[in-house]
């Protein structure tokens, strides 16, 4: 589990994972963008990854609640469980058709790694803005599903982004990331002294034949 510099995290993970594997197939730069897709679309060839959506993932929701004692003390975290909502876009030149080279691309590499790995997330940490991301260390591995959209929701997705023309582009949902509380859980305390008795019937403080005390 993770802090909240974790989602974060893995929009610049992710954008890093596009970025080192668009060879051999792309051989042109290419600016990878963790951003809404523009309202003046890029001419040069550009892929946005854009964290349009948060959601709690609803098979988690209500495994992990805070556990006190009778005295309130903290025994167990509580954790958020996330899904991560992404809309990946590219541009280029169209008579070339770059954007479509680009979405092929993403797709190939997707499929290939859909799950976030180790490395690439402690290189996003290493971003100044990221400093203190722990998500490496979270066992919990992220993995990326493909989401279909119909035509109504395509629509309503670029609807939301007011003034921003259509662009050829693929949605993508990155599952569990688990954002940790603030508290600290207290341990709980060792047993302090055994006691364990082992008395006959007939003696002082002994259960009687038949379950009589």
């Amino acid at each position: 589990m993770s802090n909240a510099l974790a989602v974060a995290t893995v929009t610049q993970a992710l954008a890093l994972l596009i970025e080192h594997h668009l060879h051999p197939e792309i051989d042109m730069a290419v600016s990878v963008e963790t951003r809404k897709p523009p309202a003046d679309p890029p001419t040069e060839p550009t892929i946005t990854v854009f964290l349009y959506q948060v959601s709690h993932n609803p098979s988690m929701r209500n495994s992990d609640l805070v556990t006190r004692a009778s005295d309130g003390t903290l025994l167990k975290r509580p954790a958020a469980a996330l899904d991560l909502h992404f809309l990946i876009s590219a541009y280029g030149e169209e008579t070339e058709l770059v954007g479509q080279r680009l979405i092929g691309s993403v797709v190939r590499t997707l499929h290939e790694i859909p799950v976030l790995p180790q490395e690439l997330i402690e290189e996003a940490a290493r971003r100044p803005y990221l400093a203190g991301s722990d998500l490496a260390e979270s066992p919990q591995k992220v993995r990326f599903t493909p989401l279909q959209l119909d035509v109504d929701e395509t629509s309503k997705l670029w609807g939301m982004l007011h003034q921003t023309p259509y662009a050829l582009s693929v949605v993508y949902q990155a599952s569990l990331v688990l954002l940790d509380g603030h508290q600290k859980p207290v341990p709980a305390k060792p047993v302090q002294k055994p006691d364990v008795r082992v008395l006959p019937f007939g003696a002082p403080g002994a259960p009687e034949p038949g379950g009589v005390a």
